[in-house]
C-alpha cells in the first residue's frame, strides 16, 4: 500500500483475491469443522462463491470500491448455498453500499462500511455476541478497529489488530453452546467445536493483513495460511 493511511480500489481487489486464495486453501479445513456442528458444506460453499467471484472481478475493468464489493456480494447470493450465501452476500453488499463510488477510502471509512456490514449480518441472521456465529469475530474485530480509528493507526497496523482481535473471537467459540441456526440443534453437543463461520470470518481479516501489510503477520499472533489456523 503507497500511502499507509489510504485504502485504494486495487487495494480491496487485492485483499478480497487474497481471501479467495485462503478460502480455497482453508476449504477442508472449514468443512471439517462444519461437520462437527453443521452441514459439512461450509467450505466448499465459500470456495464455490469465491472462486465464481473472482471470475466476476476479473471483467470489471477499474471499478470503484463498492462496485466490486457489491460484485461479490451479488455472486455469494446467487452460488453459496446454506446460511453462509445470504449471510456474506449481506455483508458484502452493505460493505459496498457504504463505499459506493469512492476509489480511495481511509481507515474511518472502512470502520464505516464494516459497521454497516455488521448491522446487516444481524438484521439477516438476528445472532447476538456469544451466540456462536459468525459475529463472534466480527463484533471483536470491529472493536479493534475501532481503537486504531481513535489511535490515529495505520491501515496495516489497525488490521493486524482487527485479525487478532478475530482470532481471539474465533477461538472463543470453542465452548460456546450454539444458539443460532443448524449448530443450535445439537444444543450442549455444540460446545468444544470451533464455529465455521467465526474461522471464515477471522479469515476475511487475516487476508488483509496478508495483502495490506508487506511482511507484517509472519510473526505475529494473528496465524492463518502460511501460519493456519487447522490442524
Amino acid at each position: 500500500m503507497p500511502d499507509p493511511d489510504r485504502i485504494s480500489a486495487a487495494d480491496v481487489l487485492a485483499w478480497l483475491r487474497t481471501y479467495a486464495g485462503i478460502i480455497q486453501r482453508e476449504k477442508e479445513y472449514l468443512t471439517a469443522l462444519d461437520s462437527a456442528i453443521g452441514d459439512a458444506d461450509h467450505g466448499i460453499n465459500m470456495d464455490r462463491g469465491f472462486q465464481a467471484a473472482l471470475g466476476k472481478l476479473d471483467g470489471l475493468g477499474e471499478a470503484d470500491i463498492g462496485t466490486l464489493l457489491r460484485t461479490v456480494g451479488m455472486t455469494l447470493v446467487s452460488t453459496v448455498g446454506g446460511a453462509a450465501g445470504p449471510l456474506y452476500g449481506t455483508f458484502f453488499l452493505q460493505l459496498g453500499g457504504a463505499t459506493a463510488g469512492r476509489h480511495e477510502i481511509g481507515l474511518a471509512d472502512l470502520l464505516a462500511a464494516l459497521e454497516a456490514g455488521l448491522a446487516g449480518i444481524v438484521r439477516l441472521g438476528k445472532a447476538e455476541p456469544g451466540d456462536k456465529t459468525m459475529l463472534d469475530a466480527l463484533l471483536p474485530a470491529r472493536d479493534a478497529l475501532h481503537g486504531a480509528v481513535e489511535a490515529g493507526l495505520p491501515v496495516a497496523d489497525a488490521v493486524a489488530r482487527a485479525a487478532e482481535a478475530a482470532e481471539e473471537g474465533m477461538r472463543a467459540t470453542v465452548p460456546l453452546v450454539a444458539r443460532k441456526g443448524r449448530a443450535s440443534y445439537l444444543g450442549e453437543r455444540s460446545a468444544g467445536h470451533q464455529d465455521p463461520g467465526a474461522t471464515s470470518s477471522y479469515f476475511l481479516f487475516r487476508a488483509a493483513v496478508e495483502a495490506w501489510a508487506a511482511g507484517r503477520g509472519e510473526g505475529g499472533s494473528a496465524a492463518g495460511p502460511g501460519g493456519s489456523v487447522s490442524g
